[in-house]
């Protein structure tokens, strides 16, 4: 299923860990496109090379996700995965 999501300063990945849909900032989603050119696959990529991010959260009045934007976090480049989102 594709998800519509309308924030165009971000790109959206899912945290293989995790298992859930991060927000990046595109300028930040740059580092991750220059580690997979460098690298070639996630297993390679060492795990200091990391973003800054946020996680959805499920908004209970509208029942939507929304971007927690209360919480910074830095997700692994290699635990990233690109969101089947346009």
């Amino acid at each position: 299923m594709k998800l519509e999501i309308n924030t165009p300063t971000y790109k959206y990945y899912t945290d293989n860990k995790s298992n859930n849909l991060v927000a990046i900032e595109k300028n930040e989603a740059k580092k991750i496109a220059k580690a997979f050119k460098k690298y070639k696959k996630a297993e390679a990529i060492p795990d200091n090379e990391t973003v800054v991010g946020y996680n959805f959260v499920l908004d209970e009045e509208y029942q939507s996700l929304k971007i927690n934007f209360e919480q910074e976090i830095e997700f692994k480049i290699a635990q990233l995965q690109k969101a089947d989102i346009k």
